[in-house]
């Protein structure tokens, strides 16, 4: 249960974690800065991205909500732990992934614009990877991309305090994962001008909630991680209810919730899923997740790395 409990406050706290501010390759290391990435490491993982960049121009999409796998989650039955909008039309570079991460050195959340690579560089096991991008029907996509693309619109629903397992339903803090889901709120739900900060986050939380988003319920299973956010800064339980501590649970905005609920406002929305492992890659298109292990399927296409 100790292991447990110390993976899952891990597992947050890389999953959407604090990053260096600065650069493409800074913002990408945590904190604690973690392994550096050796140079066939780096080799595969740009690889990698360049597939899922060819993937994404090859769709006719102008965005795609995307996500990537971090720290080993299986234990818990997660595979995706932080997402982002993957913009064709990003003022960085094309597909630049907007999304907020924590500064470690201003000590506050921020929205970054990340090219793509540097996005999947930002994993925490360089030889087994995995990233998602749900492709969106034209009127949900184009709603999205006015919402995305708006600096004032961004940054009217950053929080000021970061929490890398916020409660999804409260304004407290706020984890990155979070800031996406309130941003499908702005963008698919009531206008929210003349709004900003904790206003305009009720605003954005009670339309996500009135519309059936739900968060994914992380269930803790001990104790000890109530206890972490006295050993762990960017890990906190005091927004979350006390029926939910009672029952050893987080219910946390995470990628897979946030697919789940654009699936059911978005009919017509369409998911490609990517893997390498350090042999191939695999590219599934629709279909159920790809196998544990980047094993191939009969419906994968499968570009050898080797």
């Amino acid at each position: 249960m100790i292991l447990r409990a110390a993976l899952l406050a891990a597992a947050l706290a890389l999953g959407g974690g604090p990053a260096q501010a600065g650069n493409a390759s800074g913002s990408t290391r945590y904190c604690d800065d973690g392994t550096p990435l050796t140079a066939e490491h780096k080799d595969r993982l740009l690889r990698f991205a360049g597939i899922v960049k060819a993937e994404l121009d090859r769709s006719g999409a102008r965005l795609a909500l995307v996500a990537r796998s971090g720290l080993d989650l299986g234990f818990f039955g997660v595979r995706y732990s932080h997402g982002g909008i993957s913009l064709k039309g990003s003022a960085e570079t094309p597909w630049a992934v907007r999304q907020l991460y924590f500064s470690c050195d201003e000590r506050r959340p921020l929205i970054f614009d990340q090219g793509l690579s540097a996005f999947v560089l930002g994993t925490h096991q360089p030889d087994l990877g995995y990233v998602s991008a749900l492709l969106l029907p034209a009127e949900a996509e184009a709603a999205l991309e006015r919402t995305a693309l708006d600096n004032r619109r961004a940054l009217q629903l950053l929080g000021g305090t970061y929490s890398a397992n916020a409660h999804a339903f409260s304004t407290t803090y706020q984890n990155c994962n979070q800031w996406l889901a309130e941003l499908l709120a702005s963008a698919w739900g009531p206008v929210l001008d003349g709004l900003d900060g904790p206003a305009a986050r009720v605003q954005a939380q009670a339309w996500l909630r009135d519309a059936g988003y739900q968060p994914m319920s992380m269930d803790v299973g001990w104790r000890v991680l109530m206890w972490a956010s006295k050993l762990i800064p960017w890990v906190h339980s005091d927004d979350h209810p006390s029926e939910d501590l009672d029952a050893q649970r987080f219910r946390i905005s995470m990628p897979d919730a946030i697919d789940a609920f654009a699936l059911a406002r978005a009919p017509g929305a369409t998911r490609l899923e990517f893997c390498h492992n350090e042999r191939h890659v695999l590219i599934r298109r629709g279909g159920p997740p790809l196998a544990e292990g980047c094993a191939p399927g009969a419906q994968d296409e499968l570009i050898s790395l080797e």
